[in-house]
């Protein structure tokens, strides 16, 4: 129909992916980790493209377990070398349009928005949680250990 040699279904499954996965992660997101603002914007989005990511490369293993022309048939690359990265990229924006048009509507319409997006990416624990903690925890339970 394109006039192309290729068989542009897959990149259509690819976009849908992201398009269709990422508001339902989104769900997730919120309502069972109760993340807010940015997060619930970008963590949805991650999850996509990890997943597609990881489902290219599940593709490849198999694809190098079959070998030969069975695997090269399993790969379905029909000759592009960057078939994996146009897959994943195609993933990632049908997710990054599906986030856009949410974030649109969330931004006309919820009162609070700007404030639960600044919300978000505030610090809420300011004590230290890394090496400095880890440090702490330590040294209380050497001084525990030795009373």
């Amino acid at each position: 129909m394109l006039g192309e040699g290729r068989n542009h279904y897959d990149r259509l499954a690819h976009f849908c992916y992201g398009l269709l996965l990422t508001y339902p992660a989104r769900e997730v997101f919120l309502r069972v980790a109760l993340v807010r603002g940015f997060w619930g914007y970008y963590l949805p989005l991650d999850v996509t493209m990890a997943t597609s990511m990881i489902y290219e490369l599940i593709e490849w293993g198999a694809a190098e377990f079959f070998g030969g022309d069975l695997g090269v048939a399993y790969l379905g690359t029909q000759g592009d070398p960057w078939d994996a990265q146009k897959d994943v990229a195609l993933a990632t924006l049908g997710g990054i349009i599906t986030m856009l048009i949410t974030a649109a509507l969330n931004w006309r319409y919820q009162r609070d928005f700007a404030q639960e997006w600044a919300d978000s990416l505030r610090v809420k624990i300011p004590q230290p949680l890394g090496e400095d903690e880890l440090q702490r925890l330590r040294a209380e339970r050497e001084s525990t250990r030795l009373s």
